[in-house]
């Protein structure tokens, strides 16, 4: 699948997302519906076929971040429900009605914003379905819902939305914070949080306001908090970075056999010889001790591949790890590649695996994160558009992105 005339490039197994969406599937309890959380181009992977792939496997409940992201996902999926998880601008509210996007309520006088641009448009008879958000813990947004105190006072906001001509809450959910932490004083953070939502649910069906969803699991939640006891009062499980098979947290196994979706390649351009006491790229950071191979990758920052990876990553050759030597460039970065025998005939155009499997052994976004001092989530959301995605099922090509 690497035969391509390209300096760096990502393929997406669209086959991986099916077994992973699969796999996700058979952990939730009854009454508990997927949501696909496709927001920041679906992670990175590139939202128009991971939508439509994930459209073709029955999904109907799709999770993003802004009226823009939404919009598109509209076209992909033409009758999926589709979450605004955060904010959009209130004069946006007749297209989400006329979309049938749901918007996630974050305070009182936000849902008034958006009530006075349905009332005033000219047809009058919008209606948009919002999901109340609650902040059970987090600290971000949404109606503050830790103590019994506030769970009283976001039941009275809550009487007042419903009694809005234009809005119909369809649900409430809340975020977790802490729940890929393992250690005791989390979970019971965690825990709180998942009691505190449950219990203003009750409240509002005391109330006779109904709510058709109510849900707290996101993919840590997916992992290590869905309970027999209280998981399946989650209506959605809002299935992120497990559903791209990476992990919530690089320090906590995921119980659940998923796989990468993306593995990410580049090329070498170029092969030399150095001899001891000479340096690679800039500041000097790396001088030879004895005489090595060096060759040079096309990749760089301005790609996504991070900078903080400089004299400490590695790159797989033919499937043998080959640390990389001085400071990443922006569009290229050089590694030893002496550890490979001669006799291989390395040569310029020889394809480098930078995430993926490479023979017996893989890095993994994960791998590079921990190598950065952060979360495999950012380093495929950063891989820059000008890398072309590569989608690819049942070992067959079945788009190309083409930058020119």
């Amino acid at each position: 699948m690497q035969n391509y005339r390209k300096r760096a490039w990502a393929e997406i197994s669209l086959d991986a997302l099916a077994e992973n969406v699969r796999l996700i599937q058979e952990q939730l309890h009854p009454g508990t519906e997927f949501c696909a959380v496709v927001k920041a181009d679906a992670y990175g992977h590139g939202e128009e076929f991971i939508c439509k792939k994930l459209y073709n496997l029955g999904i109907r409940f799709y999770a993003v971040s802004s009226f823009e992201e939404a919009v598109r996902v509209r076209r992909w999926c033409p009758d999926g429900e589709i979450l605004i998880l955060g904010y959009t601008a209130p004069e946006c509210a007749p297209v989400l009605a006329q979309e049938h996007i749901i918007q996630a309520i974050l305070s009182e006088e936000y849902a008034r914003e958006l009530e006075n641009y349905l009332e005033n448009d000219p047809e009058n008879n919008l209606k948009l379905k919002c999901h109340i958000k609650l902040d059970t813990g987090m600290g971000r947004i949404g109606l503050s819902a830790k103590s019994a105190q506030e769970r009283q006072n976001v039941i009275e906001i809550m009487q007042k939305i419903h009694a809005l001509k234009h809005l119909k809450i369809d649900g409430i959910f809340t975020h977790f914070s802490v729940a890929d932490e393992p250690d005791s004083k989390n979970i019971a953070y965690t825990a709180r949080q998942k009691r505190s939502i449950i219990r203003a649910a009750q409240m509002l069906q005391e109330k006779n306001i109904p709510l058709r969803h109510v849900h707290f699991l996101n993919s840590a939640g997916i992992c290590y908090h869905n309970d027999s006891e209280t998981g399946s009062d989650s209506t959605l499980a809002r299935a992120g970075i497990i559903m791209y098979g990476l992990m919530p947290n690089s320090a906590l196994a995921v119980p659940i056999p998923v796989k990468p979706v993306l593995s990410f390649y580049s090329r070498i351009s170029h092969i030399k010889t150095i001899r001891p006491g000479d340096c690679i790229s800039y500041g000097r950071t790396y001088k030879a001790e004895i005489t090595r191979r060096i060759a040079t990758v096309t990749i760089g920052y301005a790609d996504g591949y991070p900078r903080a990876l400089s004299n400490q990553g590695e790159m797989l050759v033919r499937g043998i790890r080959c640390p990389i030597v001085g400071r990443v460039c922006m569009d290229q970065t050089m590694i030893d590649i002496s550890r490979i025998p001669e006799e291989l005939e390395i040569q310029p155009g020889e394809i480098v695996t930078l995430s993926g499997q490479d023979g017996k052994a893989s890095i993994t976004a994960d791998d590079i994160a921990g190598l950065c001092g952060t979360i495999g989530y950012e380093i495929v959301c950063g891989i820059s558009k000008r890398i072309p995605r590569i989608f690819i099922e049942n070992s067959r090509i079945i788009h190309e992105d083409h930058l020119i």
